[in-house]
């Protein structure tokens, strides 16, 4: 199984859940990419596999992956503050590769019917529903 977790700003979300992952997941190959070299970096340091930058990054290995997490902006074009590009969201929403998403509203994407959390119960359960699939 391979999981790529797409990440920006610092990286923060993706090396949370890269580091839960590894730590209770076995055999799942985590593939890091980050909008930017700080992003990718603080995802390999969490135990990713392999890390890669930039939106040719985010193409090639969305049309790969067999899972994609990241938070609900990496499908919206222009989102987190202009890390994502269109071609990266096009790229991700695309793929078919299942995406479990983490909600945010830095994104400026709401979701109803999705209870407020912290963000750690959002890393928990995306870790829960990688377990059980």
């Amino acid at each position: 199984m391979e999981i790529l977790v797409i990440d920006g700003m610092g990286g923060g979300i993706g090396k949370s859940i890269i580091e839960k992952a590894r730590a209770e997941l076995a055999d799942v190959r985590i593939v890091a990419v980050g909008t930017n070299s700080a992003a990718t970096s603080a995802m390999l340091k969490a135990g990713a596999d392999f890390g890669a930058t930039g939106e040719n990054a985010v193409s090639y290995n969305a049309a790969r992956a067999d899972y994609i997490v990241g938070v609900t902006g990496i499908v919206f074009a222009n989102s987190m503050h202009g890390e994502i590009s269109p071609k990266m969201a096009e790229a991700v929403s695309a793929s078919p590769a299942h995406k479990i998403l983490i909600p945010i509203d830095k994104c400026n994407v709401t979701v109803t019917g999705v209870a407020s959390a912290p963000m750690q119960s959002h890393i928990n359960e995306v870790v829960e529903k990688l377990r059980r699939i």
